[in-house]
């Protein structure tokens, strides 16, 4: 009578168990690495994202991608809040004034970025000047991050010829690479990263959702195709550093 009943049991038991029961779940501890970083974005229209909403400027967006982790268990998440010296319609010169303004407030930055130049292209500056100034605000930049330039990253000039406003201008473009090689040079003379995202901005004419409502400026959709496709990659490898 007790074997029967063992019998029983055992196939009562067996009768119950489905294949939920044949998979034991251990709840994964979570090893991702957070980091809190300090960022200061310079730049002019372009970096404050003028005609795209607040969320969508491509600091933000960079900011909001280092958050999480790209799949690989040994990558950080970055918490990082941008701060911002930037104005619609600033050239070289608008910028280092709007630092100057500003630089007993500032202190030092894990990460700093500079993104310069289309208004002094816009308003017919020299290139000499340019080069002069980006230079200065090159290490003023350097300054802020800790006397680091590994710690700076300098973005390329969008080409606004390929938006409606721009109208496929040739010479806007000539005189964008001019400008774009001088901020190359200089940013390769001084070891800084320099991230070229010309390219995706002269896809505007063929792809319109690459460009604002104001036709002239980048959509948010560039600035997130900036991000993924240039800059979130590099500025992981200046943070690992």
């Amino acid at each position: 009578m007790r074997f029967a009943t063992l019998i029983f049991l055992s196939c009562l038991l067996c009768s119950c168990q489905d294949d939920d029961d044949l998979v034991e779940i251990t709840e994964q501890p979570d090893t991702t690495m957070t980091d809190s970083i300090t960022y200061l974005a310079l730049g002019d229209s372009y970096t404050i994202g003028t005609a795209v909403d607040a969320t969508e400027r491509w600091p933000a967006l960079l900011a909001e991608h280092l958050r999480t982790a790209s799949g690989d268990p040994a990558q950080k998440n970055y918490e990082i809040t941008p701060d911002f010296i930037a104005v619609n319609g600033w050239t070289t010169t608008d910028l280092k004034g709007g630092i100057n303004r500003r630089m007993d407030l500032l202190t030092e930055y894990d990460l700093v970025s500079l993104l310069i130049g289309v208004n002094n292209q816009f308003q017919g500056g020299s290139a000499s000047v340019y080069a002069t100034e980006f230079e200065e605000l090159l290490n003023t930049a350097t300054t802020k991050a800790g006397n680091d330039p590994a710690n700076v990253f300098v973005v390329s000039i969008p080409d606004y010829a390929f938006t409606p406003s721009g109208g496929g201008n040739a010479t806007i473009s000539e005189e964008l690479d001019e400008f774009n090689a001088i901020a190359t040079g200089i940013a390769d003379r001084y070891g800084v990263d320099f991230l070229n995202i010309t390219p995706i901005s002269r896809e505007g004419l063929n792809d319109p959702g690459l460009v604002a409502d104001d036709d002239l400026h980048p959509s948010g959709k560039q600035y997130r195709r900036w991000v993924e496709e240039v800059i979130e990659a590099r500025v992981r490898t200046i943070l690992m550093r």
